[in-house]
């Protein structure tokens, strides 16, 4: 019996589906069965799927799951029987359209194998903000960038004003304003460890600073010919800890058309790469190891002892992205297919690189600190790849109004080509558990893909300029955006529908972000003025 024709195939058929039963077999994502298979009612939504798996799976507290069919999620409070009458009448349409020549025999769905796949979800809500708790003010110029630590318990801005700020997050009030550059602060990076903060700028420098301090690390990291467009550290699990010191390794791309890897405890370049012929758009690292490079003892004896290095992706004005083995710089593969600048990239696994030995934080007091904050971080890694059964995926947005989802490691081809906006897409993110992918558009609409498949779900409207930037919560279940038109907006991923308008700039918003704990979101613009936001 194939279960790939789980789903009935005319809409007639489901007249009776709400009272009928479905042969059902549970499944998680890395193909193991929960189980034996199952008589469930065609009236089950996914409230009670869950609480017959939690019974199937022992566990001892109730755990949330999704669930999807043919890689498509049963969302919402939708019953299965609701659920295949839909796909019914999506199949009618590409039936109509020519899109389906064959059309597979009608069967009754009873009489059919559903495989059900489960993911598990966070524990834990993360509530919407719904108010602006403080307006810090400081910056002479606007905001061009806000980020909270990996850890949630400081915050970071960089601005036009050629400074970067800390804030304290307690009181919420300015901490420490780090002045160095001449020009324009573009961007800034936490280390994952939270211990350094990376800044670029239009004097076409990096520099360093001690979040604890405020003070510069060093002496400014110089090479580049034009302004910095990105920066990124390599990721905390692959440090190697085996008499190397941790957040060695950043990488910033430029305007200049090269990428600069920088050995940041000696303050020194260790190599450039000059293979784009346009500007560099974005840089950052994965989390997996090359391929000729990986073994299953890296991946699961604690971390990357052996120096083997990580790879770094890169996407360019030159329309292509490419894969670039950081031990030395040497090119791995070239992504081509965009006929418009790159403009932004995400990775799958953007979240837990970004957390690191985060969430849940390791004991402070602990004599092996760094071997549990380590074995924390590859642990994250290896549950959002299922211990690496899932590769990484890759996002890419350009000026050419499309987006493609690849997977890098494996195809030279994009896996799908996302459609639907119609002006330049602005910023691609993936969710913290890599369900979802969320697009910001200068067509003022933010589109919803499945995050495997690249499947379209639904477009946000609501803002009326385009859309600047997006942030996801912790739990996967809420979405931020901000824009043009001045506002920030919260959107509810399960219903698809808007959750709350946060008005209160006076101008453009440039950058928005949410914390790890869920409890904070900053944002920052226009009118120079850096807000908090809480529920």
């Amino acid at each position: 019996m194939d279960p790939n024709s789980a789903i009935p195939t005319d809409a007639s058929e489901t007249s009776d589906l709400n009272t009928s039963t479905i042969l059902a077999q549970f499944r998680s994502f890395e193909g193991n069965d929960a189980g034996p298979v199952l008589n469930l009612s065609a009236g089950f939504t996914s409230d009670q799927l869950s609480i017959v798996l939690n019974k199937l799976l022992d566990n001892e507290a109730a755990v949330p799951y999704a669930f999807y069919i043919d890689q498509v999620e049963l969302t919402g409070t939708g019953s299965l029987h609701q659920f295949f009458e839909q796909q019914n009448k999506e199949k009618e349409k590409q039936t109509e359209k020519g899109k389906s020549k064959n059309k597979v025999d009608s069967t009754n769905v009873s009489e059919q194998l559903v495989v059900i796949q489960y993911r598990p979800q966070a524990l834990y809500r993360v509530k919407p903000v719904t108010r602006c708790s403080s307006d810090l003010v400081g910056h002479t110029e606007a905001v061009l960038m806000v980020q909270f630590s990996p850890d949630g318990s400081m915050l970071a801005s960089c601005s036009g004003d050629t400074t970067v700020r800390f804030w304290d997050l307690h009181t919420e009030t300015p901490l420490f304003t780090c002045k160095g550059h001449t020009n324009w602060v573009l961007c800034i990076a936490w280390s994952p460890d939270g211990s350094i903060l990376a800044s670029g700028s239009m004097d076409n420098t990096v520099r360093l600073w001690n979040p604890k301090t405020g003070m510069q690390i060093g002496r400014p990291l110089v090479g580049h010919k034009k302004w910095i467009t990105s920066l990124a550290w390599e990721p905390y699990h692959l440090t190697n800890h085996g008499g190397v010191a941790r957040n060695r390794k950043l990488a910033s791309s430029s305007k200049d058309g090269t990428v600069r890897v920088w050995d940041t405890n000696k303050q020194q370049c260790l190599y450039s790469i000059g293979g784009h012929t346009a500007s560099v758009t974005s840089v950052l690292f994965m989390g997996t190891l090359p391929p000729q490079q990986h073994t299953s003892s890296e991946s699961n004896n604690g971390g990357n002892k052996s120096g083997v290095e990580s790879i770094l992706v890169t996407g360019s004005q030159d329309k292509t992205i490419k894969l670039w083995n950081s031990a030395n710089g040497k090119l791995i593969k070239t992504l081509a297919g965009h006929a418009h600048w790159v403009n932004t990239l995400a990775i799958s696994s953007g979240y837990v690189l970004r957390t690191g030995p985060y969430d849940p934080a390791p004991p402070a007091d602990s004599d092996d600190k760094e071997n549990i904050e380590l074995n924390v971080a590859l642990k994250k890694f290896n549950d959002i790849t299922f211990n690496n059964k899932l590769p990484e995926r890759l996002v890419s947005g350009s000026d050419d109004f499309t987006m493609f989802l690849w997977n890098p490691l494996n195809d030279k081809k994009p896996t799908a080509r996302l459609l639907g906006h119609q002006k330049l897409v602005n910023h691609v993110c993936f969710s913290p558990d890599a369900s979802y992918i969320a697009s910001a558009s200068f067509d003022n609409t933010i589109k919803l893909w499945d995050g495997h498949t690249g499947k379209y779900l639904c477009s946000l409207f609501g803002h009326v300029a385009p859309v600047y930037q997006l942030a996801w919560s912790s739990d996967s279940r809420l979405l931020l955006s901000c824009s043009r038109d001045s506002t920030l907006k919260t959107w509810d991923v399960a219903t698809r529908t808007l959750k709350g308008d946060l008005p209160g700039h006076r101008d453009e918003v440039y950058t928005v972000d949410w914390s790890p704990y869920g409890d904070k979101v900053a944002s920052g613009g226009k009118d120079k003025v850096l807000k908090i936001w809480k529920n």
